[in-house]
């Protein structure tokens, strides 16, 4: 079997990373108005670096900016995209003390005012930041899914004097995105990662419950979004690879849904037009390996087997045995692996330390190297 030299890599992460100490200090500084904006800057340039040249030591060939300049996966992006505005949950959610099941179905974390844009390309200049430190490895980006900016309130959120007919809203939401990765392109992006919880989401029936209290259709919504994605792509660029991550979500070590990937599987997999999917597979909350049946040739599935949410290291022979069960559905050569998530979703990171994170990811390394070479 052949290693891969383009994206999805045989051993590959989600993106983001535990912050330095020095860097949460930095950021703290900053709200305090200790130091200026140039301040923290130059502090995120200098734990980049470090992060890139971890990355590049444990031998991954995907290198991301461990998400350093961000407070969270989520708002950060979504907060630059033109008509939308932070709702009445404006800041990171609260991180519970310990790992666990978490409801987060309450709060609107933003609203729709205006039409939907892309006056900028968001993250640009840290994408090109990231591209400059780069010397071993393919730089990596992640940004939130377009359903993400529907999924948490639904309608709720969107402005009826706006958009009465949530034809037009999809409509431009879609054209906002397409319009984002253009722009990331331009910059030397070539390969780009959906982040996204809404499709995972769904496959918990109290998730489904929920989508219908909001007033969706609990039955069709992921089909909406499928297209949705679908249409932000139609003129992705013949050198850019586009892959969506599938979380059920990552708040200091802890979740909010729960369910394998029966629910979506056929559509998802059969419709999406992404090159890879990441899926998160480190524990009994994601389910069997079956789904994979519905996945065509061509596509990568990069499963998540390490967790990102412990600190204790998996052993590569039960790294290897789980690979060889999912073969049973889909060809190996059709299979990378990763942890199932990032280490820190949010500033605070999930509950382990910098040296399990830095073992996790050269167990990848060292196990997709002994399965595939």
């Amino acid at each position: 079997m052949a290693p891969r030299t383009t994206p999805p890599f045989r051993a590959d992460h989600v993106g983001s990373l535990l912050r330095p100490p020095e860097l949460l200090h930095a950021r703290a500084d900053f709200e305090r108005g200790v130091i200026t904006a140039a301040g923290l800057r130059a502090a995120e340039d200098d734990a980049i670096r470090a992060a890139v040249a971890m990355q590049e030591s444990v031998g991954l060939q995907s290198i991301t900016d461990g998400e350093f300049r961000r407070r969270t996966w989520l708002a950060d992006f979504v907060y630059e995209i033109g008509g939308i505005e932070p709702g009445a949950e404006s800041g990171p959610p609260a991180a519970p003390e310990t790992p666990g099941f978490v409801d987060l179905s309450g709060g609107m974390l933003f609203r729709i005012t205006a039409k939907l844009s892309m006056p900028h390309t968001i993250f640009g200049p840290d994408f090109a930041a990231l591209k400059a430190m780069t010397t071993g490895g393919t730089p990596k980006l992640t940004i939130p899914s377009p359903s993400m900016v529907h999924y948490r309130a639904g309608r709720e959120a969107i402005d009826e004097s706006i958009y009465p007919d949530l034809e037009a809203f999809w409509s431009d939401l879609a054209d906002a995105y397409a319009a984002e990765v253009r722009g990331l392109y331009e910059l030397g992006c070539t390969y780009l990662q959906f982040d996204d919880t809404s499709l995972a989401y769904v496959n918990d029936p109290r998730q489904r419950d929920r989508i219908a209290r909001l007033g969706g259709d609990p039955t069709r919504q992921h089909l909406t979004y499928i297209e949705t994605i679908n249409a932000a792509l139609t003129a992705k660029p013949r050198g850019m690879t586009v892959t969506i991550h599938l979380c059920r979500g990552n708040l200091r070590s802890s979740w909010m849904a729960e369910g394998g990937y029966d629910f979506v599987a056929e559509s998802l997999f059969g419709g999406l037009h992404v090159d890879g999917f990441f899926l998160e597979y480190d524990d009994t909350r994601s389910g069997g390996f079956e789904p994979l049946r519905f996945v065509p040739k061509g596509k990568l599935v990069v499963l998540g087997l390490v967790t990102s949410k412990r600190g204790e290291l998996e052993g590569k022979d039960d790294l290897k045995r789980r690979i060889d069960e999912a073969s049973r559905f889909i060809d190996i050569n059709q299979l990378c692996l990763s942890p199932q998530c990032g280490f820190a979703s949010v500033v605070e990171g999930n509950l382990l330390t910098y040296d399990d994170e830095v073992a996790k990811l050269r167990i990848v390394v060292e196990t997709a190297r002994e399965v595939w070479g």
